[in-house]
């Protein structure tokens, strides 16, 4: 970390940082752990053009959470644009290996947050980001209107512009759109995380299960239980629990390959063709 950076946070915080400390396992920022005498502190950092909207909306999102009462998310101290880029910190959450009793209090918790909501369309007050990438949010009183227009047309869009898929292997939208409306339940808005893999939640020490880096809106349930499917899964007792307000429903195996596509041309579009095979793959299965 810069030394003028290390000062405007203590400016900021109105502290001393006598040790900083660098944290891995984001692709998109910078991240650390900031030591004063009497607490810790983390602090992300981005140097792009658009951090400084980027950080904006990741907080909104945990804001959104935090303010459903369901789930916990760390508190935000300050959002801050830079000369270039942007900090963003945050209360520091101390962390332990998480148990099937604290995963099956997940379950439950983000069960809750999915029944909660403030919006009687789906989308977001915001356009807002995934990864690094744009993600809209129009609003929309259909669910897969919503799903077709704001989340796979774009990303399969961007894929041809980048020349990782090519046109003729993309269907029309009537077509995707009649596809998903035969296999898409109607469904009430539910506030979404949105981008919740296992580097987006920790428990902490405590045993409170946290959620971060959120890619928020109002949405289908099943997207969040989708995307914790893709990358190994949660556990038994988490979705054993989860099960208990949400039961299994009718085609959610095909719906969850479906909401998948969208992370995976995600992933295809942030860092390439590793990932063309499985988008390639679903695209056939289903449309």
């Amino acid at each position: 970390m810069q030394k003028s950076l290390k000062a405007h946070i203590e400016y900021l915080l109105c502290v001393h940082i006598f040790d900083i400390r660098p944290v891995s396992g984001g692709d998109i920022s910078e991240a650390y752990i900031l030591q004063t005498e009497s607490e810790q502190f983390f602090c992300k950092v981005n140097y792009s053009a658009q951090a400084y909207d980027m950080f904006l909306t990741e907080k909104a999102g945990l804001e959104a959470i935090g303010k459903s009462g369901t789930l916990a998310a760390p508190n935000i101290l300050f959002c801050e644009p830079l000369e270039k880029g942007a900090v963003l910190i945050l209360e520091y959450i101390p962390s332990k290996p998480s148990s099937p009793k604290d995963m099956e209090l997940f379950g439950h918790q983000l069960a809750a947050l999915h029944q909660y909501s403030e919006a009687d369309n789906f989308g977001w007050q915001t356009d807002n980001f995934i990864g690094s990438l744009p993600q809209q949010n129009k609003s929309h009183s259909h669910w897969a209107d919503f799903y077709v227009s704001e989340r796979l047309l774009p990303q399969l869009r961007l894929a041809i512009d980048q020349r990782l898929l090519r046109k003729q292997e993309i269907p029309s939208q009537m077509h995707i759109l009649s596809r998903c409306e035969s296999l898409f339940p109607k469904t009430k808005p539910a506030l979404l995380h949105g981008d919740l893999w296992s580097g987006n939640y920790m428990i902490s020490s405590e045993g409170t299960p946290y959620v971060v880096d959120p890619a928020s809106y109002y949405g289908h349930h099943e997207v969040d239980m989708a995307m914790t499917r893709l990358f190994g899964g949660f556990g038994s007792s988490f979705y054993g629990a989860y099960r208990e307000h949400y039961p299994r429903a009718p085609f959610e195996d095909e719906r969850t390959e479906i909401y998948q596509l969208y992370y995976l041309l995600v992933h295809l579009n942030l860092f390439g063709r590793s990932y063309y095979s499985s988008v390639e793959s679903i695209l056939k299965r289903y449309f």
